[in-house]
């Protein structure tokens, strides 16, 4: 018998990163390499920091995020983001956006 392992699709990935990203910084202050791990772990490991870290600087940049610098006893300071307010509006808008596109997606696919 042959297993087919899924695979992510970069595509679908990079549409969702957003949402990830204010999801696991909704849930604790967290700095960049640190939510690349987080990443990792949950079950995308093909995530790395060429494309979280672009990603996190969009979220900033939108006033969504904020940030500020913690010295680290192991190298240079690290860049702790946290979601402000107008991102966790954003943050309840984009999962809410998400769960209407998945509800709509599953009975056509195959899914409940």
């Amino acid at each position: 018998m042959v297993v087919l392992m899924a695979r992510n699709d970069t595509q679908l990935i990079k549409g969702v990163l957003p949402i990830l990203l204010m999801s696991l910084i909704n849930e604790k202050e967290d700095y960049g390499y640190s939510v690349v791990e987080r990443l990792q772990a949950a079950g995308f490991p093909d995530l790395v920091e060429g494309t979280v870290y672009p990603a996190l600087t969009r979220l900033e940049s939108q006033k969504f995020l904020d940030s500020r610098l913690v010295k680290s006893e192991s190298g240079p300071a690290r860049k702790y983001y946290s979601l402000n307010a107008n991102g966790k509006k954003e943050y309840k808008t984009r999962i809410a956006a998400w769960k209407n596109l998945v509800a709509n997606v599953m009975p056509l696919v195959g899914g409940k």
